[in-house]
């Protein structure tokens, strides 16, 4: 369908008589009130109704008969507000079976796993801010790379998730899945918070709106900093967001300009060798290099229009980062390290436009959706230069690159029978390739195209609950570098080109049930296939080509309303991920996946009470997992809890959050690979390099809220 299931759940105000002040009733009427706007939203739209957005209430908002799959959901603003984040990326965690970790400092992009993968920074999950990218192609730490420390979590309005490749409007990166965090278009009389907590500490928040001519301008600030843990360095995080939206209507149009800018400096603490801290060399938080960190900045402009039949949006983006890190210490150059330096400066341009169009054919409902998508990276430089203490020594490779898609999409939704729905999908994706390298015969043109397509059926037997069956194909881009790539850059040695685009199927069967003030809950079956896992390594500058690859998995969630005040909510996955082929340069090696994380769960009992109180408890857990292709080296098991309580009276509210409760030394983030310490052998020793999780920590904020 065009649009979003936010879209979709919405209502006619009069004819369905909205009563004044339904914003302030208990949680229990404000859901029935969604149910009935996501029951109406067809009949309405394909008779032209005007439509009003309904409040989505958590989790809590029923998508049965809108959904395509088991495995799709929207997260409001009400659960994120509740929920107690060490960063900000772990918003992201809100999507069922999604971890988000870190191996470096706050403001480099998490580390994501999802569904059998490990996604490094966000290859083959598609993230989007307002229908904006934020995967990075072809960028200078690696392919996907999604940083989303711009986001101002207290000015979501929802965020909304998709797995699979079962959706037209998304294409590439999202194999394991997507989403799009939605801002709020208004916050009437605005509010002020203030944050301090251990470890250097400090947040400031003011954000608000007022009305500016024919529609609402909403303004929202975020400074933070923050020292942290580390015995050896303090990451002297440096962090400023600022956004502003206009947001009017016309007839039945609504309109959006918005200006965001984000800016932050950091040094971090990476991950350290196990073996330095079983010989004493440092203590858990202790570093080897103290010099790696970064900056990055981003500012952006964009617009929105849409209305019941149209949606259009268009974005221009200007990104940069700087990043050093040392991750095998001495091993390549025991004289000065192994410390470089990571460079992507870009511009981005792009947009979309989609068409809508409702029509009856008797007893037969149908929903046809036709859309064009294009992003432009204008890449002024891209690079690895070898560094030490920051200083430049030697550059690796230096890149300008110019990368261009354009897709076509189209989607069919059938309805009949009053239970059944079919959607078809069809989709194809065209890139152009050209790189400047500072080695010649690195620098080429390329271009491909890709065509995805897209089949799902739901039969809903009973008013509460959907089954559903998905089949899909997609695909994830490769590094521009790798697309031409003639000579490695160090060696000078002839390489393989990569296949620019890699295509992935997938399938799904899965169950959805609602039952009003009770439960919500949904289980899904899944596969899927990569023809081959190519990355563009921009550690070592160079490609590397891994196998084909299968997973699959079974995943279960649930959310139970206790009382009307008090929720639990229970989320497992099982992931299980294999090489489906031998590696022909070394065939010894085994069929595990490095990184894939086998087991997920999550759980989490929250409470907004009308007296005032709020808060939550929540608990992660993810498996061990394989670190080599052969299983002989694994990880251990992470768990972690963490805590949020805090009291609302009149315009004021108090709340503190204790981050892993339990003092647990368990690890964020595994790898296996091999490094030399000094006085070590000149071949390196293969060990296990870990980025601890932070030890407990408290924070504690105030707020106020003008106004009503």
């Amino acid at each position: 369908m065009m649009h979003s299931l936010r879209r979709a759940l919405a209502a006619k105000k009069k004819s369905e008589g909205t009563a004044p002040g339904s914003d302030k009733l208990p949680l229990p009427a404000r859901c029935c009130f969604a149910i009935v706007a996501a029951c109406c939203s067809s009949t309405l739209q394909a008779h032209g109704s005007e439509l009003e957005e309904v409040e989505i209430v958590g989790r809590h908002t029923e998508i049965i008969g809108q959904a395509v799959s088991a495995s799709q959901g929207i997260i409001g603003q009400e659960e994120l507000s509740l929920r107690p984040l060490m960063r900000t990326g772990e918003i992201l965690e809100t999507v069922p079976g999604m971890v988000v970790t870190q191996h470096s400092g706050s403001g480099k992009a998490n580390q994501y796993f999802l569904r059998g993968f490990n996604l490094d920074h966000g290859t083959d999950f598609l993230t989007r801010f307002d229908r904006m990218p934020v995967n990075m192609r072809s960028h200078g730490h690696g392919q996907g790379y999604t940083d989303i420390s711009f986001v101002i979590p207290e000015l979501l309005e929802s965020i909304e998730y998709k797995k699979g490749p079962y959706y037209a409007d998304v294409g590439d990166f999202s194999g394991a899945g997507s989403a799009n965090m939605s801002p709020l278009q208004s916050m009437p009389g605005g509010m002020l918070q203030l944050g301090a907590g251990k470890d250097g500490f400090g947040r400031l928040l003011g954000a608000g709106s007022i009305q500016v001519g024919p529609g609402d301008l909403l303004l929202g600030f975020e400074g933070q900093v923050y020292d942290g843990p580390w015995t050896d360095i303090s990451e002297d995080v440096r962090k400023t967001n600022g956004l502003a939206r206009y947001t009017w209507d016309h007839d039945a149009n609504t309109f959006s300009l918005m200006f965001m800018a984000y800016d932050n400096s950091w040094d971090s603490a990476d991950q350290i060798p196990e073996r330095a801290v079983e010989q004493g060399l440092i203590d858990l938080y202790g570093s080897i290099d103290d010099s790696t960190g970064g900056e990055s900045s981003r500012y952006s402009l964009s617009g929105s229009w849409f209305n019941p039949n149209w949606q259009a949006s268009v974005y221009a983006i200007r990104y940069r980062l700087n990043l050093w890190s040392n991750f095998t210490y001495f091993l390549d150059d025991p004289v000065n390290g192994d410390e470089f330096e990571q460079i992507d400066k870009r511009w981005i341009y792009g947009g979309e436009l989609i068409r809508s169009d409702d029509f009856i054919f008797g007893t037969t409902d149908y929903t046809n959706v036709l859309g064009f998508q294009t992003r432009y990276d204008d890449i002024d430089e891209v690079g690895l230069i070898r560094t030490r203490a920051r200083q430049r020594l030697e550059t690796v490779r230096l890149d300008a690159i110019d990368e261009t898609s354009a897709a076509l999409f189209w989607s069919g939704t059938w309805r009949w029978a009053e239970v059944w729905r079919a959607n078809l999908g069809l989709r194809y994706d065209h890139y152009w390739f050209d790189v400047d390298s500072d080695t010649p015969q690195n620098s080429g043109s390329d271009d491909d195209g890709i065509v995805s397509y897209k089949f799902n059926l739901s039969y809903q037997p009973a008013d509460n609950w959907e089954t559903y069956l998905g089949l899909g194909t997609g695909f994830h881009s490769n590094d521009a570098r790798g697309v031409t790539i003639a000579v490695d850059p160090v060696t000078g040695e002839a390489v393989d080109k990569v296949d620019p685009l890699v295509p992935s199927r997938g399938a799904e069967l899965g169950v959805r049930l609602f039952q009003e003030d009770m439960i919500s809950a949904s289980l899904s079956l899944w596969m899927l296939e990569l023809d081959s896992e190519l990355l563009f390594v921009g550690d070592a500058g160079n490609t590397e080509a891994s196998r084909s690859s299968r997973r699959s998995g079974v995943e279960l969630t649930a959310y139970w309303w206790l009382s009307p005040h008090w929720t639990l909510d229970a989320e497992y996955s099982y992931s299980r991920a294999k090489f489906t082929e031998s590696d022909p340069s070394d065939p010894s090696l085994g069929d595990e996946v490095p990184g894939s994380v086998p087991q997920v769960f999550s759980a989490g009992l929250s409470l907004d009470h009308p007296s005032g109180w709020f808060g939550s408890a929540r608990l992660r857990y993810f498996s061990g997992r394989p670190l080599e292709e052969n299983g002989d080296v694994e990880s251990d098991p992470t768990t972690v809890v963490n805590l949020r309580a805090g009291y609302r009276w009149s315009n004021w509210e108090v709340f503190g959050d204790i981050l892993n409760l339990f003092d647990s030394e368990d690890h964020d983030i595994d790898y296996y690979y091999e490094s030399r310490l000094p006085g070590e052998p000149a071949e390196g020793v293969a060990d296990i390099h870990f980025h601890p999780i932070e030890p407990r920590t408290y924070r504690i904020y105030v707020g106020y809220r003008f106004g009503d």
